[in-house]
């Protein structure tokens, strides 16, 4: 099982986790607690396009809430219900990605690799997908609809999202959802997308999936 570097937060109430008003702050902590399931098949996903959120829920308990990154107006995320599905810990985008020919690597998509090229496909760890070429994955979240309509979380937060949830789990993605003013209300934000991008040889290497193997738990312990 593949699970990322995390930097632990100091666990709080639960109800404090999911209600934090501050959104400035060293993005190297950037973190969303997340707690194990009593019963994985009663695990829902709720997704907030207004208030760009996810909420990952057993019923009435929430297990994980974070932010996300939404798609453009051009491009939107879908709206509907559905189920995960093709969870994939080390995907690479078919569409967006890298043409390499020995040192040479140049940005570009799938269909306009030029000849003598190799397609490398941009890495989108810990992929769940819920309709087809849409997914949940690892990547920058912006404060802005800036996806193709992929639905992008913290690189330390995504591994808990592809635990909690398994091929089956129903996925609702609306405008907005009643959790909006309650739980998601003042949720923290990261500034990973300040971040300058890794280098292109590392991108496109296996090391960049490599680098995401550790053995810390995933798991917060249920307040007493």
């Amino acid at each position: 099982m593949i699970k990322i570097k995390l930097v632990r937060l100091v666990p709080f109430v639960l109800g404090v986790l999911f209600s934090v008003g501050c959104n400035s702050f060293q993005d190297v902590k950037f973190d969303s607690p997340a707690y194990r399931p009593s019963d994985p098949s009663n695990v829902s996903v709720k997704v907030s396009l207004n208030n760009a959120s996810i909420y990952v829920m057993e019923g009435d308990k929430p297990l994980l809430v974070t932010a996300t990154c939404i798609g453009k107006n051009d491009s939107p995320t879908p709206l509907g219900e559905f189920r995960a599905f093709n969870r994939l810990p080390r995907k690479r985008s078919n569409t967006y990605g890298f043409h390499v020919r020995g040192n040479e690597i140049i940005p570009g998509r799938r269909v306009e690799t030029p000849k003598g090229y190799k397609y490398v496909g941009y890495p989108m760890p810990y992929w769940v997908e819920f309709k087809s070429g849409y997914g949940f994955h690892a990547g920058y979240v912006h404060p802005i609809p800036r996806t193709h309509g992929c639905l992008r979380i913290h690189n330390n937060v995504a591994p808990k999202f592809f635990e909690l949830v398994r091929a089956g789990t129903p996925i609702f993605i609306a405008n907005s959802f009643p959790e909006d003013t309650n739980i998601g209300k003042n949720l923290r934000r990261p500034q990973d997308y300040k971040d300058p991008d890794p280098a292109r040889s590392y991108l496109v290497s296996g090391s960049f999936f490599d680098d995401l193997d550790t053995n810390e738990n995933l798991f917060e312990k249920e307040p007493k």
